[in-house]
């Protein structure tokens, strides 16, 4: 029986990334491919990627917006990404309300989110009745690990509590690799491309464990 649901926020609660980054793209003037290629180049020197670093906590937002704007040149500054980004982040209300609706059920409810520790005040004002939906923030800037590290799920889980085990979680996520790595640890899975979508799968996996 399915007694926790496990949610991405970002793509999921949210409007999709890409928009976000787009927008960025179009008000800088700085194309998205530019961006990654200047991570690449990044990763390649240091042999970590930044992006990656910055969603564990290992390096700060100033840290990555220098490394990358180094490999960009020119005098490029990335400071209004943050402020950009989130202007046209927008609620998904309708998988926002079912997750509300899963909680009246009794689903043990959880976020679990690659994210950046200096942005949380951000995310968090998207979705201002987080505590009421969700018991349970797993923020990957907060404990040094992203998915689809399966340590990440595990912590997830046992910080549920209550008995509650992996096979008895549903999962929902708009990237397939962290999609994958939910099902390899045996939680019910579903990727999400569209809130009717999700919200069928989520339907299908919680019926079928009945």
């Amino acid at each position: 029986m399915i007694k926790g649901v496990i949610s991405d926020f970002g793509g999921v609660l949210t409007s999709p990334l890409i928009e976000s980054f787009l927008a960025y793209q179009d008000e800088s003037g700085i194309q998205f491919e530019d961006l990654g290629r200047a991570m690449a180049r990044a990763a390649a020197k240091s042999g970590e990627h930044p992006l990656f670093e910055l969603e564990k906590g290992h390096i700060t937002e100033a840290e990555f917006l220098g490394a990358i704007e180094a490999e960009l040149g020119g005098g490029v500054k990335l400071s209004s990404l943050r402020d950009t980004y989130f202007a046209h982040l927008k609620p998904n209300a309708p998988m926002i309300e079912y997750m509300r609706e899963l909680r009246g059920r009794g689903l043990r409810m959880a976020i679990l989110t690659n994210n950046v520790r200096e942005w949380e005040p951000q995310w968090r004002a998207k979705l201002p009745d987080i505590d009421e939906i969700f018991e349970l923030v797993v923020d990957s800037a907060f404990v040094g690990m992203r998915k689809p590290d399966p340590r990440i799920y595990e912590l997830t889980v046992e910080r549920l509590g209550g008995g509650v085990r992996a096979e008895e979680c549903v999962f929902v996520d708009d990237n397939e690799p962290n999609v994958t790595a939910a099902r390899e640890l045996g939680m019910a899975a579903v990727h999400f491309r569209d809130s009717e979508q999700a919200r069928a799968g989520m339907e299908e996996a919680l019926k079928a464990a009945r």
